[in-house]
């Protein structure tokens, strides 16, 4: 008879549970996916927010390429404007790469770069229609998807030659978004008051989770820094994204 080397039951054990409990590659950091939307019209820039909401979109990028305090490391990247010179007009997104390894500074001026305040229209419709042709193309289909648009959030677009501002927030389309993940959330940052409101109550939803930060408490994050201490150390800040931009929004009951 053939005899079997039987190992001792603790080695044994040490070596089921280390085995099993070892992560696959793939498990250890679960797929997400962040756009971020600049708007680029003149409202916008009028509201003057547009420099402070690129500082802040610097502070945001980087505390997440980097997973500084609780902040979600994203496995995709794409930042693009929210703006055009017409109606429908396309617009690029940078990929990840382009922000990756670079200080706030850095970032913050490339933002710039990339994303002058000079077009005409806030085409909503536009960037939700383009967000979702560039997540089924690269094959982030299903990820968790988290879309942050820096906005005054008043529609100047909506593909209909005359519409009063209270309705225009109605013809804003997120069916695009729909089926994208089970998890899809849009967060707009530095609107009004009545713009937030319209926007949590007029546009039409189902799957698509919504949160908005009004811009006069976006205008207190800068609050939360310390002069002297390195950005990678600044705690408050990073809590207050999490709290106030990152807060985990419940799905819609339909």
């Amino acid at each position: 008879m053939r005899h079997v080397r039987l190992l001792p039951l603790g080695v044994a054990l040490v070596t089921l549970i280390g085995t099993s409990c070892e992560p696959a590659d793939n498990a250890r950091q679960a797929r997400s996916t962040l756009v971020i939307g600049i708007d680029v019209s003149g409202s916008f820039r009028a509201t003057g927010n547009y420099d402070d909401a690129i500082d802040f979109a610097a502070h945001y990028l980087y505390g997440h390429l980097n997973g500084l305090g609780d902040l979600r490391v994203p496995s995709a990247v794409f930042v693009g404007s929210v703006g055009g010179a017409r109606v429908g007009e396309p617009k690029s997104f940078q990929p990840i790469h382009a922000f990756q390894g670079k200080d706030v500074a850095e970032i913050g001026a490339q933002l710039r770069e990339f994303f002058p305040p000079e077009d005409s229209f806030t085409d909503f419709n536009s960037f939700f229609g383009r967000v979702a042709t560039l997540v089924k193309r690269q094959g982030l289909v299903l990820a968790p998807l988290n879309i942050v648009v820096l906005s005054d959030g008043i529609p100047d677009a909506t593909g209909r030659s005359s519409v009063d501002t209270t309705s225009a927030y109605a013809h804003i389309d997120l069916a695009p978004l729909e089926y994208l993940s089970r998890s899809v959330t849009v967060r707009l940052l530095y609107s009004s008051p009545t713009a937030s409101v319209a926007w949590e109550r007029d546009i039409e939803r189902q799957r698509v989770r919504m949160w908005t930060v009004d811009d006069q408490v976006m205008g207190g994050w800068k609050e939360q820094t310390r002069a002297g201490i390195a950005v990678e150390a600044q705690e408050d800040l990073w809590t207050w994204i999490q709290d106030n931009v990152d807060f985990r929004v419940r799905s819609r009951r339909l």
